[in-house]
């Protein structure tokens, strides 16, 4: 565990952070044993379950205090967490407190397994808790500890959305123990950040705290080191000091772990400065989109759709030389010019408007494919962008310049004291010891799950998929269930919207182009009778409470009509129902010919010899080989996760050589 260091008074933490180093040949192995889900998981378990004694004998005294005495207590507790560290009977005594501090203020006390995830992140591991178990809330307990210690905190989640709920709602806890809360999400200017991260305990997302991160790396210029800030410091020099936004990188717990960790690891994040464009460039792009329209595939390129790749063949290759000839100085290098082409073939191939992107008030805005968010202010680099803005008939945007530039397994690797929680991390338990070496333990449920799977249904095509999801929803419909249809994309869940309007079937819709409505929809998502069609969006952190009828019917009933590339965004969905011991089931509806099996044609053609056998095969045995192809999806991204892991450790290597940091 982080400790404060006792040198430095509070005002004086500037922009910690830690010296990543890379495992050992010894602990990979070690992390790889520790892996398998069944083993040595208990024994994880027994130190935390050890200590939920020590921390209810604390209960009878917390309670016998009144409001005031409490909140004193609180202040002593934190004097004593700074004097003497982060002892087990102080933790213990903390967590009581800060448990009753809850109670209080929110009417809600922790339940033991609660308690038993807070411990878990307080000593640095994921706690893989099922939906619905009180993430939210558990959270408070190692935050709320920390920030009475001195720590600043970051609480960080996945959107805005959930960043600003879990804010608001537990405003009250912190509060209560005199400890300040802010929440910092798009569209903020710079003085509100500034304050907001001056805040004892910080909700944010993913997205926003990197960026601000890289902002401040390029206000501090060469001043990045922790001991040159606080040398200007006693020299009277504050200048440095006063441009950045965060305190530094001290102790952070991450929701939806998986989700950050790994989904979005793939993608580096990239601070730019837009350049002066010039119509000569633009017109490049355009001759690049202008060739590649005219390619064949098979003749001219190869496309592979499971790792969204695009190759030139010889054809091809002297194809592009010849009708470039006439293009000038710009096409006349052979590498640049295979990456214009390649790149435009990407853009007109790979990238489906309402899939990938939308189109929106004549501009291309990117939609997140782990959240089915819009990603503002995001573009795509090495000129995808621009040649996309051409195939859609847009404004062209100017070219960027990258200024600073850094990975998720880079950036929360540098935090002193890093732990996460989330429904579904087995997946990934090894991949999250061998990258963040961080230990995955599995919380018990509070009550015995009621969610009842009532099974798979393989179509030939997707439109009998849909005829069959129809079917599904009238009948829940007159049921008085509220259901939650997932679906894979904006497109498809507006083409089963069309579908449900022509059979009068009342409903809501939620995707990237209804953002604005999320509250709205999903605080009427559990009533009775009630319909949501919903991208991922629906997904991580979404509470959907469900009213008397609707409970005593069934509870909400999750259908799934395609299969992500994640088997974890189908398990946050089916996630919805069924939580905190109600009753709920889930449904799978899908067909041959959806976009997880378009990518892999051998699969494809299992999957149509077995249409010669009897339907209850088919279901089993081609729903089979749709989670084989799933799986082999997630190894690819794991490989690519690998790769990029690989890159930045060797970067590191060259500029520790130089002399230079990242």
């Amino acid at each position: 565990m982080y400790k404060i260091p006792s040198y430095l008074p509070r005002s004086h933490f500037i922009r910690p952070q830690q010296t990543i180093n890379k495992l050992t040949a010894l602990e990979k192995f070690v992390g790889s044993i520790f892996s398998f889900p069944a083993l040595l998981w208990v024994s994880r378990l027994r130190p935390y379950k050890t200590m939920l004694p020590i921390v209810h004998a604390y209960d009878g005294i917390c309670a016998a205090y009144d409001d005031a005495q409490l909140k004193t207590h609180a202040r002593y507790l934190g004097s004593k967490l700074r004097q003497n560290g982060f002892s087990t009977n102080l933790v213990a005594e903390t967590f009581s407190l800060v448990r009753e501090a809850a109670g209080r203020s929110l009417g809600l006390y922790h339940f033991d397994s609660q308690l038993i995830g807070g411990l878990a992140l307080f000593y640095g591991h994921v706690a893989e808790m099922q939906t619905g178990e009180g993430k939210t809330l558990t959270a408070t307990l190692p935050a709320a500890t920390a920030a009475l210690a001195g720590v600043p905190v970051h609480v960080i989640t996945v959107n805005d959305y959930l960043a600003k709920r879990d804010a608001e709602e537990m405003l009250p806890v912190y509060q209560f123990l005199g400890l300040s809360v802010g929440c910092v999400v798009q569209g903020m200017s710079l003085d509100e950040r500034k304050l907001a991260y001056s805040c004892d305990v910080v909700y944010c997302t993913n997205n926003e705290l990197v960026f601000d991160y890289l902002k401040d790396q390029i206000a501090l210029k060469s001043n990045k080191s922790s001991l040159k800030l606080h040398s200007e410091r006693l020299k009277g020099n504050n200048n440095a000091a006063s441009d950045v936004m965060l305190r530094g990188l001290h102790y952070a717990i991450v929701d939806e772990a998986d989700s950050v960790f790994m989904d979005e690891a793939t993608t580096p994040l990239i601070i730019s400065a837009t350049l002066k464009g010039n119509d000569e460039e633009a017109g490049v792009y355009r001759q690049a989109i202008d060739i590649a329209s005219s390619f064949i595939e098979g003749q001219d390129f190869t496309l592979d759709l499971a790792s969204r790749k695009v190759s030139l063949t010889p054809q091809g290759e002297e194809r592009a030389r010849k009708l470039s000839e006439d293009f000038g100085p710009f096409w006349s290098g052979r590498v640049r010019r295979l990456e214009l082409v390649s790149n435009a073939l990407s853009a007109i191939r790979l990238f489906e408007r309402d899939h990938h992107y939308l189109l929106r008030d004549g501009k291309i805005e990117i939609i997140d494919e782990h959240t089915g968010r819009v990603m503002p202010d995001r573009s795509w680099e090495k000129g995808l962008h621009q040649l996309i803005e051409i195939k859609e008939g847009c404004e062209i945007s100017p070219p960027r310049e990258t200024l600073e530039k850094i990975s998720y397994q880079r950036f929360f690797r540098m935090y002193h004291h890093l732990a996460g929680m989330t429904g579904t991390a087995a997946e990934v338990r090894s991949e999250l010891w061998s990258i963040y070496k961080l230990p995955v333990v599995t919380i018990p449920t509070h009550k015995p799950s009621r969610r009842s799977n009532v099974g798979v249904q393989l179509c030939k095509t997707s439109e009998a998929k849909w005829m069959a999801v129809v079917s599904s929803l009238e009948t829940h419909f007159a049921q008085d269930r509220s259901v939650l249809v997932g679906t894979g994309s904006v497109a498809t869940s507006e083409l089963l919207s069309e579908k449900l309007k022509a059979h009068n079937i009342p409903h809501k819709l939620l995707n990237a182009k209804q953002d604005a409505l999320e509250a709205k929809v999903i605080a009427n998502a559990g009533q009775s009778g009630q319909i949501t069609i919903a991208t991922s969006m629906a997904g991580r952190g979404t509470d959907i409470k469900i009213d008397e009828t609707c409970a005593s019917a069934g509870g909400l009933h999750v259908l799934l009509t395609e299969l992500h590339d994640s088997s974890r965004i189908d398990r946050q969905l089916e996630g919805r129902c069924a939580r905190m011991g109600d009753c709920g089931s889930t449904e799978t509806i899908v067909a041959v010919d959806d976009p997880i099996m378009k990518n892999n044609s051998n699969a494809i053609w299992k999957l149509l010899s077995l249409l010669r056998f009897s339907e209850s095969l088919n279901n089993k045995l081609g729903f089979w080989i749709m989670k084989r192809v799933q799986k082999s999806i997630e190894k690819n991204h794991e490989r690519v996760r690998a790769q990029l892991l690989k890159h930045d450790e060797h970067k590191d290597e060259l500029l520790a050589f130089s002399g230079k940091s990242l």
